[in-house]
């Protein structure tokens, strides 16, 4: 297959989480999927500031800022004080939002449950060790969502 393995990377991930979306649609009817690039970040740091929140988002911090308003709006977020930088503020998950990343992770779970059977456990495990190996080797961290355990 002569197809970039940047693109299958992009296109697998985009058809998976089309379905950990439509798991939080199910809970949170108002989000809209450009809020998952905020949502997402929060549900491995809670308590981020809104210039990390874009950074890891990969958006401006104007966009960021607009989505965490949306977001705030719709009770999702709430902004407190930065303990170490009192002009700054951070963003954290509300019991709302922890109740849709819940959906989220069952959701993943699920997934990773039809890849085992897709893949076989030991080729499922081989992937998930080199796309951590990749991840790191390119600057990236691999860590588990704050609400698995």
């Amino acid at each position: 297959m002569d197809i970039p393995l940047v693109a299958l990377l992009h296109a697998a991930y985009d058809a998976l989480s089309a379905e950990v979306g439509a798991a939080v649609r199910q809970v949170a009817p108002d989000q809209r999927p450009a809020h998952g690039s905020i949502m997402e970040q929060l549900d491995f740091r809670d308590g981020l500031r809104l210039t990390d929140l874009a950074a890891g988002a990969g958006i401006t911090p104007q966009s960021a800022g607009e989505l965490v308003d949306q977001l705030e709006a719709a009770g999702y977020v709430e902004r407190r004080p930065d303990p170490d930088d009192r002009r700054a503020k951070r963003v954290h998950r509300t019991a709302k939002a922890k109740r849709a990343s819940a959906a989220a992770l069952e959701a993943a779970t699920g997934i990773d449950r039809d890849l085992e059977d897709l893949l076989g456990a030991r080729r499922l495990a081989q992937l998930r060790s080199d796309l951590a190996r990749i991840i790191e080797d390119h600057g990236g961290e691999v860590r588990p969502p704050l609400d698995a355990g």
